[in-house]
């Protein structure tokens, strides 16, 4: 028997293919959102006319649902898309690092309670040429993919920390989670940093479009990003 000769892959098909994924994930994600609404004007008509508390908490269980599906599906359409950064020069990451600090313990992100997350951040500045923005986005979503992974007992064991890296031959920064389960069940989204939600996937993009990287091992996510404190070492 002669085999068959192999079909060359159509990118176009597949280009097509993902735009309508895209736009598909979009329109649902709006969906979601409307019945974000409902329940939102439910839950308050509950409140109000002092329904029992088992139905109010369903509704919450509802709402807090919603959330993290659109949460993902806007992750999801974001790491689709081509990246489209807007570095500018001499940005200190410690600032961006302490920010996600504070808005986890002022208000608490990806809906997720409040929480004081311990730190040891470098006391030089961490400088380089990074698109704030993008890498906020990033570390928030390390920052709750790591929360979300471990009880609210054991949320005191996590840490974020970030230092200048002594080891490479160009200079460039560290940035550590640790405390976070990273197990099985949560890696749903297969990359080769071994980081498996869609939302650490997401920032391991982002953080190697500005020329770093993101792996992730047991309780441990490290991101490498470069600096420019001082002139990279001679080899």
């Amino acid at each position: 028997m002669i085999p068959a000769p192999a079909r060359d892959v159509d990118a176009t098909a597949f280009e097509d293919l993902g735009r309508a994924t895209l736009q598909i994930v979009h329109d649902l994600k709006n969906q979601l959102n409307g019945l974000k609404l409902y329940a939102t004007f439910l839950r308050k008509r509950l409140e109000r006319d002092d329904q029992a508390t088992e139905e109010r908490e369903t509704l919450l269980k509802l709402i807090a649902g919603l959330d993290r599906a659109a949460k993902e599906m806007t992750a999801l359409v974001h790491y689709a898309r081509p990246m489209d950064l807007r570095p500018r020069a001499q940005v200190d990451l410690r600032s961006i690092i302490m920010s996600v600090i504070d808005e986890a313990a002022a208000r608490g992100t990806g809906g997720l309670s409040p929480i004081r997350i311990a730190s040891a951040i470098s006391a030089e500045p961490l400088l380089g040429e990074f698109d704030p923005a993008a890498l906020t986005e990033a570390f928030k979503a390390v920052t709750d993919d790591v929360r979300a992974s471990v009880a609210a007992k054991q949320a005191d064991q996590l840490s974020l920390n970030a230092q200048r890296d002594p080891h490479e031959e160009i200079d460039g920064a560290t940035i550590e989670w640790r405390g976070g389960k990273l197990t099985a069940r949560t890696r749903t989204f297969p990359t080769s940093s071994g980081c498996g939600t869609v939302h650490t996937a997401l920032a391991a993009k982002i953080i190697e479009a500005h020329g770093g990287s993101l792996t992730c091992e047991g309780d441990l996510i490290r991101a490498w990003l470069p600096i420019s404190n001082s002139p990279s070492r001679e080899k």
